[in-house]
């Protein structure tokens, strides 16, 4: 049987062996010597990848891969060098010393461009989703029609289909029909755990066979007539336009997980019966002597051998890191942009705005209709920005903040998503490294929790990858009490998110704040959790005449709510309007000031006031112990020593749930008569 003709052959075969060598070096010299210190091997798992990139040549065809998939970055471009200087942390790496160096990632070269890579098992598949859904709008929403037949493919192990992400990406993509395979690499083992035990049957294939709207391909990965025609034939009906599909390969699994597993856990005949499958053998099998005479084989090899070699020398001859740059690309910056995602890459910039409020007429918007008339404008203004999450299309919002958007905007730019926070989150990560601009929202706070994960790799992404790749978006998340709370809808916990690296936080406390704020995410280069308080949404203390379409706010910079000389207030949020409340009744010069956004928060305007008051109070709402006023304090109490007359103080909730009860509620959240005793006791001192 002559080779399948739709594939370079011994470009397969010379990588099939590059990738073996740097497995075995690895495993054999480079981590017993401590050069290498963590380790994954692919022995097993090259050729179903190898194939299968060959067939990646489309103009926005991307991978995405795992943690296992270093055949297929290599066919997709990355060089031995670059793989060995990765695992080896030089600053030759794909990430600078700062990641995994199995966890690569390529800008596109000659085929597709691979999506960066994270250690969560299963977080691959929703950001792959988003990749495919971008594909689809640019082709039919910005015309783009030289991308049309363009797919995403994603890779992950036989373990990682019972993770959430798997699900989540499974319904996107079945449901939307886009243009997403997957390829799962049934090795039979999640480190230890045998199949059965994360599919029922150990099939995944087989259990998916009957899913609507999924084209599905089950065989082997290791005998490569048969994993040749499953790869054509997989690619060729996704990229047709046949809708996602799903590729099971079996193979086998020559390593232990990583480099710390011994495998003791398989019985020897499972070991025998593993390397019977070795694709390697029979990759050989099949081209000597249909295509390769034994000699022009062995040269292969030969050449294999001398490339691993060659780019062990250029590793170890390149030098680590610089500890210097060590915080650089945790925001963007502006003379450096990514090469990949949000519109910078692209070479789009937006309009610059002013921060001067220019009402072109004097009716007072609530913070819900500020928002909304925000997110209107901005969609006028750019075509990629699209909005999203669960109940925002024709509804408008469990809130009614994107009431009536998608009947001016359409159903592509303002739409629905399946019930999946880590669905909504990833697809947006997917979609900004695609170029969009994506605002997603998910209804609450608290109902964030599923999509941490997402959120988490989100903020990373850019320092991850050394500034390679960004996913700048915008996530749009209410929370807070509101007439009533629960501990359900009304959490904040802002401190959740102040703690995760490359995230902005704002949270306004009024229409023309929100308006600035919101403006600024939508038009810059980072990622913006943009906190809705619900409290504040229609309360009239909020409302604020519409301060134009040119008003933007920078982040980290406060608000002097009112001046005074006899104490500092530090506020956000919902108790913005509280502390001015309870500063109403003392007689007494206070200075409110609110700062509207928590990351970067404006050390320098609070510092001032306290060297003018010599007296501090911060006021929020999320629970006290841990809490983002606990860092504000630690800021004043070390840099603003000297200007003290008494002890900085906080108040803050119990830490306890938000209650149901009213009269429970107002024990535990700041009330105006609390936060007044509070003040009154410092100014007193």
């Amino acid at each position: 049987m002559s080779p399948h003709p739709a594939f370079d052959w011994i470009e397969v075969a010379r990588l099939a062996l590059v990738s073996r060598f740097l497995d075995e070096l690895e495993e054999t010299e480079l981590v017993p010597q401590g050069l290498v210190n963590y380790q994954f091997s692919a022995r097993g798992h090259e050729l179903g990848q190898l194939l299968l990139a060959q067939l990646l040549t489309y103009p926005f065809d991307a991978v995405c891969p795992y943690y296992r998939s270093r055949p297929l970055l290599l066919a997709c471009g990355q060089t031995p060098e670059e793989a060995l200087a990765s695992d080896m942390a030089r600053a030759t790496s794909v990430n600078g010393g700062r990641d995994i160096g199995v966890l690569a990632n390529r800008p596109r070269g000659a085929r597709a461009l691979a999506l960066p890579m994270a250690a969560d098992v299963g977080s691959q598949y929703t950001p792959a989703a988003g990749w495919a859904q971008a594909i689809r709008y640019r082709v039919e929403q910005l015309g783009e029609r030289h991308l049309d037949g363009s797919i995403a493919v994603v890779f992950g192990g036989d373990g990682s289909v019972a993770a959430n992400g798997f699900w989540s990406a499974l319904t996107i993509a079945t449901t939307q029909r886009l243009p997403l395979l997957f390829v799962i690499e049934d090795n039979g083992y999640a480190i230890s755990v045998e199949s059965p035990a994360q599919t029922p049957g150990g099939d995944i294939a087989a259990n998916l066979a009957a899913f609507r709207e999924l084209r599905v391909w089950n065989g082997s990965g290791t005998r490569p007539a048969e994993t040749a025609e499953l790869a054509h034939a997989a690619v060729s009906v996704v990229r047709d336009g046949g809708g996602p599909g799903l590729l099971r390969l079996t193979v086998p699994r020559l390593s232990g997980h990583s480099s710390v597993d011994n495998q003791a856990y398989k019985s020897a005949e499972t070991v025998a019966e593993e390397w019977a499958r070795d694709p390697i053998p029979a990759l050989r099998a099949y081209l000597v002597p249909a295509l390769l005479a034994q000699s022009e084989w062995e040269a292969l090899v030969d050449e294999a051998q001398r490339i691993v070699a060659a780019a062990r020398r250029a590793a170890e001859a390149a030098p680590p890191p610089d500890p210097a740059t060590v915080s650089r690309f945790i925001w963007s910056e502006p003379d450096q942009p990514q090469q990949v995602g949000g519109l910078r890459a692209e070479g789009i910039r937006l309009p610059s705005g002013s921060p001067v409020p220019n009402p072109p007429d004097p009716r007072r918007l609530n913070l819900l209709e500020a928002i909304r008339r925000t997110l209107d404008v901005e969609l006028s203004l750019n075509p990629r920005l699209v909005i999203f999450g669960e109940d925002v299309g024709r509804k408008g919002g469990v809130h009614a903040v994107t009431h009536g958007l998608q009947a001016e905007h359409g159903a592509r730019r303002v739409f629905d998503t399946s019930l999946s926070e880590e669905g909504i989150m990833g697809r947006a990560v997917g979609m900004a490294l695609a170029g969009l601009v994506p605002a997603p929202e998910i209804q609450y706070r608290k109902y964030a929790d599923p999509a941490t994960e997402q959120i988490n790799n989100c903020g990373t992404l850019r320092w991850r990858t050394h500034n390679r790749f960004a996913a700048p978006l915008v996530l749009r998340l209410p929370g807070g009490f509101r007439k009533i709370g629960d501990p359900w809808h009304s959490v904040t916990s802002e401190i959740t998110f102040a703690h995760q690296p490359g995230w902005l936080f704002a949270c306004p406390s009024n229409a023309e704040d929100a308006v600035g704020l919101l403006r600024t995410a939508l038009r810059g280069d980072d990622p913006v959790i943009f906190f809705e308080h619900r409290a504040m949404l229609d309360a009239p203390w909020a409302r604020r005449p519409y301060p134009g379409d040119d008003f933007m706010l920078p982040f980290g910079q406060a608000k002097i709510i009112q001046p005074g000389d006899d104490l500092t207030v530090v506020t956000w949020g919902g108790m913005v309007e509280r502390c001015e409340q309870a500063a109403r009744a003392l007689a007494a010069s206070i200075e409110i000031i609110d700062l509207r956004t928590l990351v970067p928060w404006d050390q320098a305007a609070v510092l001032e006031s306290v060297r003018k008051t010599g007296k501090c109070l911060i006021v929020h709402e999320d629970i006290l112990f841990g809490g983002f006023g606990a860092e504000i304090a630690a800021v004043v109490a070390s840099d603003g020593f000297l200007y003290l007359d008494a002890p900085v103080e906080r108040i803050g909730a119990l830490s306890t749930p938000v209650p149901f009860s009213v009269e429970l509620m107002a024990a535990v959240i700041p009330t105006v008569e609390r936060i007044q005793a509070r003040m009154a006791d410092l100014l007193a001192f």
